[in-house]
């Protein structure tokens, strides 16, 4: 018996043997399974690492291939405005002969353009000769949004319709029916969505003939023109010279602020070589070229808004502390208002913190932004001299 017991224990390995070998062939598989899951698995995060890293480098030279188109206008504007200044320093020069040779087409091509330039003048004269003396009363149409934003309406046509833009940044703009609908709407009365394709930046919109101009957010000077009634981008230019700095020192997030007033679309900003004052460009709102621009007198330190109207720069400004806002330099275009006539004018007494005004010249009122306060100023005008 003792010697048929290890022969069993023989016959039961050598019949195991085989299942045993079998459990750890499928054991060793099993661990490599799971060793080739987790090396599929590092791969696959590794490359998402990878296409990130990817990604981001991309983005940065699509921000950097912008950037240098941007520099290139800009320099190719300034190399332009350079020439045009040679060219009149050598015109004016003296001839080094007593007798001078004049170009009589030339000439009289020079005084047709004058005459012309003297004639639109005129015409804008007579539809626009009048300047601001004073505020007639505020009115607080309502307490809505963040404490800055911006709110509009159309002045170019008869159009009643608000649109209300919260924040510095944002693509969604509420319209409502008019102004009553607008002061009486809560929480449950919602008004129309007009979603935009980008986002806009600042508080510097402006809106004419039922397009909404609007500096695109994340780029340095590019502006949108959204047609309002088929909810599309219709157009865009790029402002050179602006947005590298702030146009108003009390509320850095408007690079370029857009306005409207009897003679068209306007931008108001800051540029680097502008020694601190703001610079104007009148923009033709249908072609989306500029048309002239002009560098004023009124600096952009402690500037918190500013508007035009009838051709004239009206620029708002405060102190830090937030204190009572003033109107301090106005530059007209047209060189019309004398100046002794650009004396300081006070905002209805109030603590205030524009961070939006905008002039309708229609109503010829003042649409301000006010420490998330909607307000309207009446004016007090009178003829320019």
């Amino acid at each position: 018996e003792g010697q048929a017991i290890p022969g069993v224990f023989s016959n039961l390995l050598w019949f195991l043997e085989p299942a045993l070998k079998l459990i750890i062939s499928v054991f060793s598989l099993k661990n490599r399974l799971n060793k080739c899951n987790q090396d599929i698995t590092d791969y696959v995060e590794e490359f998402r690492q990878f296409s990130k890293k990817l990604m981001s480098h991309l983005e940065g030279l699509n921000v950097l291939k912008t950037e240098l188109k941007n520099d290139v206008d800009y320099l190719l504007t300034r190399v332009e405005r350079a020439q045009r200044d040679i060219d009149y320093f050598e015109s004016t020069k003296e001839s080094p002969s007593p007798c001078v040779d004049i170009d009589e087409e030339l000439l009289e091509q020079q005084l047709t353009e004058e005459q012309e330039s003297k004639r639109k003048i005129k015409l804008m004269l007579e539809c626009c000769n009048y300047m601001i003396t004073g505020f007639k009363s505020l009115k607080i149409v309502k307490k809505s949004g963040d404490a800055i934003g911006s709110w509009l309406k159309d002045p170019g046509k008869n159009y009643q319709k608000i649109y209300f833009f919260t924040g510095t940044k944002n693509k969604i703009v509420m319209e409502f029916a008019n102004i009553r609908s607008f002061a009486e709407s809560g929480e449950k009365q919602l008004a129309r969505r007009i979603a935009l394709p980008f986002p806009w930046q600042g508080t510097g919109h402006a809106i004419y003939n039922g397009f909404l101009f609007y500096h695109k957010y994340g780029s340095l000077n590019e502006i949108i023109k959204f047609d309002i009634q088929n909810r599309n981008a219709t157009d865009q230019m790029l402002l050179s010279g602006a947005g590298d700095i702030p146009a108003y020192e009390l509320h850095p997030s408007t690079k370029i602020d857009l306005a409207v007033d009897e003679l068209g679309l306007w931008a108001i900003h800051a540029e680097l070589d502008s020694a601190g004052k703001l610079v104007i460009t009148k923009i033709n709102h249908e072609t989306m070229t500029v048309e002239y621009t002009w560098d004023t007198s009124c600096r952009s330190q402690n500037a918190e808004a500013a508007f035009m109207m009838c051709g004239a720069l009206y620029v708002v400004y405060n102190s830090p502390g937030r204190g009572v806002s003033q109107i301090e330099c106005i530059y007209d275009t047209l060189d019309v208002i004398s100046p002794y006539e650009n004396t300081v004018l006070h905002f209805p007494k109030r603590q205030s913190n524009h961070a939006m005004v905008h002039y309708n010249h229609r109503d010829k009122q003042l649409f301000a932004w006010d420490d998330g306060s909607q307000v309207i100023y009446k004016l007090m005008t009178s003829q320019k001299s």
